[in-house]
């Protein structure tokens, strides 16, 4: 008999357990897909639109002074988020970060970049049509809320 055809059943069975093993810790390795669930439990809201031709909210009163609003506390997936704004004169003049996520670094990582970004574009725009920060969505979205429901008590 020739030597390669030789049988050996002992290695075929290390190959088959080797593979199996693999196998298993690749799929145990996946993670499924959830979706998002916030800090309360309950599934986050989806998104509302207007329709054309809709009038976006209240008409802008001329305010005269300064004054200090604050909005809702929204709640996200990551924790409470809830911002106070400063009104002069009827425009935006400053928007500060109530309540954010905080309880990791991760989490002070992440608000430490958004959240001066978020509040950059709020007095631009000058309304909560703002952007979303790329890997800050939740926080993001609950800032973006949490502003509309303050300019909405200041009747802007």
């Amino acid at each position: 008999m020739h030597p390669l055809r030789k049988n050996r059943p002992f290695r075929r069975i290390v190959l088959a357990g080797a593979a199996t093993v693999s196998g298993m810790v690749l799929l145990l390795s996946l993670k499924p897909h959830t979706s998002p669930v916030l800090a309360d439990g309950s599934h986050a809201p989806a998104p509302v639109s207007t329709a054309a031709g809709a009038s976006p909210g209240p008409t802008r009163a001329p305010v005269t002074g300064t004054r200090n609003v604050t909005g809702d506390t929204v709640r996200t997936r990551w924790g409470p988020v809830q911002v106070r704004v400063t009104l002069g004169n009827g425009r935006l003049t400053d928007v500060t970060a109530v309540s954010y996520p905080q309880d990791n670094p991760r989490d002070q990582e992440i608000n430490g970049y958004a959240l001066p970004q978020l509040r950059r574009e709020a007095l631009t725009a000058q309304s909560a049509q703002i952007d979303t920060v790329s890997g800050a969505t939740y926080t993001s979205d609950g800032y973006r809320q949490s502003l509309q429901s303050a300019l909405d008590s200041a009747g802007l």
